[in-house]
This record gives C-alpha cells, structure tokens and sequence, in this order.
C-alpha cells in the first residue's frame, strides 16, 4: 500500500449501526512471536488484517517457518525447521527495524536455539522505548548480548537459559512477553515480579499454559514459571481490540452517533468504559455489546472536592497510553474541561496543534500535559490538511475530521493502516464520508 496515501474526509455526518472490533493488534504480536517455541502447529484465529502483523508474519515465514493463512483472520503456523541465519540478511535487518514487535521474536529464538539477533527496532515515534528491560531480563536469565554500533544490531547467545528471580525495572508489556517466553523453557523456576498484567499479557500466558507451560500467578504482577523441556501446538482465539473499542466510543459521542459495538468482552475492557463516561458519554450495556446513543450535550465530571478531570495513562489496571489522544479528541466538543497527562510517552500530545488549527481550545502545558477546554458544541471544528504522525494519533484526527464542518485531507495513512484494518471501508458502512487516495 502506497505510504503517503490520503483520506479525504467530509465532516459534520451522523453515524448509525452496528460495529465489530478487530482482533486485538498488541495481542497478536505476542501470540505471534510464541508459535516460534514449538515446532508444532498452532491455530491462531480473529487474527486482525493490518500492516504490523501482515509484516511479522512475513518475518516468521522468512525464518522459515509454514505460515498458512487459511482465511483473513486465521492462521496456522509450523515452525519446524528454522533458518537462523536469515536474522543476518539485509532483507530481515530491513524489514524486522520497520516494526517494534520484533523484538519478540528473540527469546523464543534464545529458547530453541541458543541465539538471536535483532536490528534495534522501529515502530511509532510516540518517545524514547527502552529495550533495556528486555535485555536485562534475558541476561539474568542467562543470556550474554552485544551491541553492534555500526549495523545497530543486537546479538544474543546462550548455553541454556535458567530459571532466577527477575524484579522487572518498568511495567513494560513487550518486555514482560520476551522475558515470560525465555522462561517457560528456562531450566527450574523463574519469578517475574513487576510484570505488566494487560489482558494481552493474560491471553499469552493461557496460551502458553495451553501449549504445555506452567505459569501460575496470570493477571497478575508477580508471575511464577517452571520451566519445562518443550511445548506443544494449540489453538488460540484473540481478543477484540479494546483500542478499537474505545475509538468507537470516542467516535459516536464527538459525532452525536447512534453506534453498537459488538462483542467487545466487557469483562476485558477494565476501566475503559468508566473513563469515557466521565466525561459525560452515555453508554448503554447490552450483554457484551455497548450501545453508545446520540446525546446532544456530554458533560464532564469534575471531582468530588469540585477539582478539575484529569485523565492520565498507566500500566494495567490503569487507562491505557494508547486512548490517551482518543479521549483528548473525545473531550473537545465536551462541557467542561479536562486535563490530559501523558506520563508514559513525551511525543504523543504534539499531534494536538493540528486539532487548534481545526478550532479546538487546547493549552499545550509541556509534552506531557494537554488542558482541553470544551467547545460544549457551541462551533464546530473545520476541516484542514493534516497528516498522521503514529497510529493513535492518526486516528483521533480521523475522528475529528469526521465531525468537523467542511472537508479535511489527512496524508500518511499508512500509520493508520498499521493498526486499523480497512477502516475506512468499516466507517463507510455507518454513514462516513471517506475516500482513500493513493
């Protein structure tokens, strides 16, 4: 797909109709990076159709791995005879520095066959994400790695990884994963403590139970492994992807839409649903389906002691960084102010100068912290040229433009696509207005 493709976008349309979340984008590169500890197969379905996971199964099959994509959302992978020698290659340094979720391909590589290299990965440029955790966790489990400066690669090798006690530095997702990977075929016993415990992590330890692991402690932050010699295939059905959710419902209110998401697996959402309310959304329970209802106005709720909103990201149980810039989207045709702090990433607020240029009332305090005073719907927003900076961010100013008033071109919708499968298309089918330009 053509990189510096456009939406060209007509605001100010109500939405109707009934939506259905992806599979969830964060998960699948987690459960994707484990098929490579068995040489068994695994089933892997509700597989999401976007650009970073087309892209780490490109890599898997590269490695050599039977990768049969036996529909759009389902796939069945033997990774049996792998070639490690194609990490080397200047096609896998390419392509595996184009996507963050790489870096997980290193412990199940360590695990089977005492080595692993990666290019010093790439990804949205939301701030500085630290691989030391990653790397500290597998040294302690007895892996030695070198730095090479000049090709900006990583190369890791073992005599066999053992069980230790790891207290994590940071609550990181993705360095949880790698470290949880290395240890269930680690030699005797492995604690994790400070683990992130996000559904996505939740969902990769029951997989590797169900693959023969044995991990106790699961959903929460002090993990218990024993090792054990092998794993064997399985089957695994992901979790519809709570970002999309939360799009959705940041999307309905600011549009004063009738929309229901289906399917959502309310039980998996945490405190997705009561942030949004705060700021004043309706939201209507229906079984696993949330209705979100056309609402003239939505207020937000200060503090009890009368003090302003102030919505901030943190680690599972906490709201998630990644609806961050769709609540801040959410909250500027709201009543009331809001105050966003940013705390895990210093890049991702910047997007907001293009939503002042489109008319909202946002203060820019530093690049953590964005106040958001309601336009309560007294104007509009107007459409502008923009152009989409990561795959959040790229979609909070899809949101805008499609309740602003006038025509907004949004460039570098490659971003989106990394995250979001045909959205466009899927918003089409709720009365948008969008067509895609290469």
């Amino acid at each position: 797909m053509n990189k510096n493709g456009t939406f060209i976008v007509e605001g100010g349309h109500r939405l109707s109709g009934e939506i259905t979340p992806q599979g969830a984008k964060n998960e699948a590169l987690q459960i994707l990076s484990a098929t490579l500890l068995t040489e068994e197969t695994v089933v892997v379905t509700n597989l999401p159709d976007i650009e970073d996971v087309n892209k780490l199964l490109s890599l898997i099959r590269g490695l050599g791995a039977e990768v049969d994509r036996t529909d759009r959302h389902s796939v069945r992978i033997t990774a049996k005879n792998i070639d490690l020698d194609y990490v080397l290659s200047a096609e896998y340094v390419r392509d595996a520095q184009r996507i963050r979720g790489s870096v997980m391909l290193i412990a199940p590589l360590l695990n089977r066959y005492g080595r692993a290299s990666l290019p010093k990965p790439g990804g949205d440029k939301i701030g500085r994400r630290r691989l030391d955790t990653h790397l500290l966790g597998l040294q302690a489990l007895g892996a030695d790695f070198n730095y090479d400066s000049e090709r900006n690669i990583y190369a890791f090798e073992t005599d066999g990884l053992k069980g230790t006690f790891i207290h994590m530095e940071e609550i990181s997702v993705t360095g949880t994963a790698n470290v949880l990977m290395a240890a269930v075929l680690a030699e005797g016993e492995t604690t994790i403590y400070n683990a992130a415990c996000e559904p996505y992590l939740q969902q990769l330890a029951q997989m590797l139970n169900s693959m023969g692991a044995k991990i106790e402690g699961i959903g929460s932050n002090l993990l218990k492994v024993q090792g054990v010699t092998r794993l064997g295939g399985c089957e695994h059905r992901m979790l519809p992807d709570m970002i999309e959710v939360g799009s959705f419902i940041g999307l309905a209110a600011i549009t004063q839409s009738d929309i229901t998401i289906k399917d959502v697996r309310l039980d998996k959402l945490g405190v997705i649903p009561r942030t949004f309310e705060k700021l004043g959304i309706e939201l209507e329970y229906l079984g696993d389906d949330i209705r979100i209802p056309p609402q003239d106005n939505y207020e937000v709720q200060n503090f009890l002691d009368g003090g302003i909103l102030t919505i901030y990201d943190a680690p599972w149980p906490g709201f998630t960084p990644d609806l961050m810039s769709i609540a801040l989207v959410t909250a500027i045709q709201a009543r009331g102010s809001v105050l966003f702090h940013q705390k895990m990433f210093e890049s991702r607020l910047f997007f907001v100068d293009k939503l002042i240029d489109m008319g909202a009332q946002i203060i820019l305090c530093d690049p953590h912290r964005a106040t958001v005073i309601g336009l309560d719907r007294r104007t509009p927003l107007r459409g502008i040229r923009m152009t989409s900076p990561d795959i959040r961010a790229g979609v909070s100013l899809l949101i805008a433009a499609l309740s602003a008033e006038g025509t907004s071109r949004i460039d570098n919708i490659y971003q989106i696509d990394r995250g979001y499968q045909n959205i466009d298309t899927r918003l089409r089918a709720l009365g948008a207005q969008i067509t895609r330009e290469d």
